[in-house]
Parts: C-alpha cells; sequence; structure tokens
C-alpha cells in the first residue's frame, strides 16, 4: 500500500480509506458524489497538489473504504460524520471542502455541524439537498425511485447481478455518455471508471445511500454560510441542473460562481484546465499564493469574500 495511503476510523468502526498528496495548509479535501470513487477528481486533485495538500477520500462502502456494519449506517449524517474522522485523522484542524453532486449536500451539512473545521468550500455541479426532485427538471426519477428501492431490497442477489452485468457494458456507456455528458467534451477513459465503480457497489447500500440523500436538504443553511464559496455549475447539467447553482450562489453570502459552458454533471473532467484555474484563483485570492510542489505553504489570514447574496 502506497505509504501516503491511510484509513481513518469512524464512530461504528467502519474503515474509511483516506489519501494525502502535496503540502500546505488548508488542505483542500475532495468529496465525492454516490457512486463515486475519485473518477470525477482525476485531473483537479493533481493540479492542485502540485502547489497544496489536497485529501482524497472514499464513502463507506465506496472504492476501498469498507462497508459498514451496520447496512443503515450510508446517510448523509454518516458521511458527514466520516468526512470529519478523515480530517482528525490527516491532523487538519480546518480544511476547504470540495464536494460534486451529492458530495455538495455532505460539505454544506459539514459546515453547520462544525463550521470551525472549514475554512472554505467549493461546490461543483450540485445541490443543497434532494437531489431525486430536480433531475432533468422532473419530479418523475423522485416519484419512481421508492419502488425501484423496494425492488433492490427483496431481490438483492438479482440487483447485484444485474449491476455487474449490465453496468460496464458498451451499451450503458453510450446511453450514458449521449444522454447525460456533452460527448464533444469527455473523453471515454475518463467516464469508464465511474461505471466500473457502481458495478462493484452493493446495491443495496447505494439505494440506502440514495434515499438519505434524497430526504437531506441543507438549503436552509445557505444563508448562514460565512467561509469563502465558489459555486461552479455545468450549463448542461441534468443531474442538477444550473438553476440550482444559481440559487446557492444568490443565497450564499458573498459567494463566487463559475458557468462551465456546455458542461454537464460531470464538468470537472469535461473542463478540466478551467475548474483547475478557477479553483486555483480561488484559493490564491482567499488563502494566499502556494508554493511550487515540495515548498512549504505559508501561513496566510483567508480574506473573506464580500458579505451579501449577487
Amino acid at each position: 500500500m502506497d505509504p501516503e495511503d491511510r484509513f481513518a476510523t469512524a464512530r461504528d468502526g467502519t474503515r474509511i480509506w483516506w489519501r494525502s498528496s502535496g503540502v500546505g495548509e488548508p488542505a483542500v479535501v475532495l468529496t465525492d458524489g454516490i457512486a463515486c470513487s475519485g473518477f470525477i477528481w482525476k485531473y483537479l486533485e493533481k493540479q492542485l497538489a502540485r502547489r497544496r495538500r489536497v485529501l482524497r477520500w472514499n464513502y463507506r462502502g465506496h472504492g476501498r473504504s469498507e462497508a459498514p456494519r451496520d447496512p443503515a449506517r450510508v446517510t448523509v449524517q454518516d458521511c458527514v460524520d466520516d468526512l470529519l474522522a478523515v480530517l482528525d485523522d490527516a491532523g487538519a484542524p480546518r480544511a476547504v471542502l470540495a464536494g460534486h453532486s451529492m458530495g455538495v449536500q455532505v460539505v454544506l451539512e459539514a459546515h453547520r455541524q462544525a463550521p470551525g473545521r472549514v475554512a472554505g468550500l467549493l461546490l461543483l455541479c450540485g445541490a443543497p439537498g434532494r437531489l431525486l426532485d430536480s433531475f432533468h427538471d422532473s419530479p418523475l426519477l423522485g416519484q419512481a425511485f421508492p419502488y425501484a428501492k423496494e425492488a433492490v431490497e427483496a431481490f438483492p442477489d438479482l440487483a447485484k447481478l444485474l449491476f455487474r452485468k449490465l453496468v460496464p457494458t458498451e451499451l450503458a456507456y453510450q446511453i450514458g455518455s449521449a444522454l447525460e455528458t456533452n460527448r464533444r467534451l469527455i473523453r471515454r477513459d475518463d467516464l469508464w471508471p465511474y461505471l466500473e465503480g457502481v458495478a462493484e457497489m452493493e446495491p443495496g447500500l447505494f439505494v440506502r445511500m440514495l434515499a438519505s440523500a434524497a430526504a437531506h436538504d441543507a438549503g436552509d443553511h445557505l444563508s448562514k454560510v460565512d467561509v469563502p464559496t465558489l459555486v461552479l455549475a455545468g450549463e448542461k447539467d441534468t443531474w442538477t441542473p444550473m438553476w440550482l447553482s444559481v440559487r446557492m450562489h444568490a443565497l450564499i453570502p458573498g459567494s463566487e460562481m463559475v458557468v462551465l459552458p456546455g458542461g454537464t454533471h460531470v464538468g470537472p473532467i469535461e473542463h478540466p484546465a478551467l475548474v483547475g484555474r478557477e479553483v486555483e484563483r480561488f484559493l490564491a485570492r482567499h488563502f494566499g499564493e502556494a508554493p511550487p510542489s515540495g515548498g512549504r505553504a505559508p501561513r496566510r489570514k483567508a480574506r473573506r469574500a464580500a458579505q451579501g447574496p449577487r
């Protein structure tokens, strides 16, 4: 195992995988969407680690992290607890929390519960909550999901077989890339790891975690966010449509926003150069310029963003 790979211990004893790269404070912590194990951070992690400390971790039951001992412990709250356990294990008293998709909910909830641990927020292609209510700007997925969840839990072996056999296939890739991504911007080898990760997931864990994310909502906390915040939105995002990001930006005092032209829900791998540049500029404005790889980042007082919604 790479000496920089670690495991934090969650409250219930579940081992949560995390990795550290780069140096400097505050660290930037990369938090995934559901059923993701880091594919979305492929470019941003490497770019930021040249000048800053970056922590990436896997949700319980995802990637290298253990499945929870109690199958019910897969809520947004459990994810927040695990994130804080990673910060403790990494010796990071405060960090900039970056969240993609459901990760936006997790990092906003982390700020609500432990504001002293959060130096800033990066909210990428996500919403503050109830993520099934706005899929393709329609409530249909949210209405149908309880029936799908019931079927998965009633026939777990069949669900597992379908996940393994149907998800990591050429047909699934062609449908997904055509309907949910911008084919002019996406690379096949950037998206395929997502399909492989979904196929390896326990279907019951997936639907239970999705049910929690569908019920959770941090929208009432947005006006209380008091740290520098950057919202990045995909112009053509169908999972969390751009108007949700526009609303988050309007409700978070002093927040900044960047639109990814033609970008979808996987904007960070469709526009890696643009995302990397805007994130680095944001971090430099609020936390000081970082030294090249191999140097140590100076401790500087963060400049607060101008107050008042835009």
